[in-house]
């Protein structure tokens, strides 16, 4: 696991806001590591996880003078990397999600077992709605498990904390869904 020193960090990030193209590559290099084993981990394959990476470090040139506290560098690149790979599932296979999150979050009524109703576009939509409104470490963590399948230790890994903290994360998120759906499904 990386442990980044943020006030380095965030000193590189004031000069590379500051047009230091040293600072950026310096940026680069210390955090090239954690970018890339995020994405690998994320996307299953090594040549996407590439593409990810440059993705991801083109949106933070671009961006890097929105940056508001830079020593929270680090964690502003972990979002633009999620999202990143996030996009790049949805293009690779955009109508794929594990039917595990709709069993989970869908109730047993019969008119709502996700087996029959699948391949529902606007159930599917509404699931994706439901996940993108949920707090940032939530959706990465529901998107990772259920839509990536990826086991909790990957995950943990992957974002950089514990295992019992995937759970909670997994828990919460799949509570937020259960009644963003529920509530979006018959007006409660």
């Amino acid at each position: 696991m990386a442990d980044f020193n943020h006030a380095y960090i965030g000193n590189l990030v004031i000069r590379a806001q500051s047009g230091s193209s040293e600072a950026f590559a310096e940026l680069y290099a210390t955090t090239y590591n954690h970018v890339y084993n995020y994405s690998r981990h994320y996307l299953r394959d090594a040549y996407l996880a590439q593409d990810a990476v440059q993705e991801t470090y083109i949106s933070a040139l671009k961006n890097i003078n929105n940056i508001k506290d830079p020593s929270l560098f680090v964690a502003w690149l972990n979002q633009i990397c999620f999202h990143v790979c996030y996009d790049m599932t949805r293009k690779i296979k955009p109508d794929s999600m594990s039917s595990e999150l709709l069993d989970l979050v869908l109730d047993e009524k019969p008119e709502h077992n996700p087996d029959e109703h699948y391949e529902d576009k606007e159930e599917i939509e509404a699931v994706r709605e439901a996940v993108a409104s949920l707090p940032f470490l939530e959706q990465q963590v529901i998107v990772m498990r259920f839509y990536n399948e990826m086991k909790l230790e990957d995950i943990a890994a992957a974002l950089l904390c514990s295992r019992s903290s995937v759970k909670r994360y997994i828990n919460s998120g799949k509570k937020a869904l259960e009644k963003a759906l529920r509530k979006g499904g018959d007006g409660r």
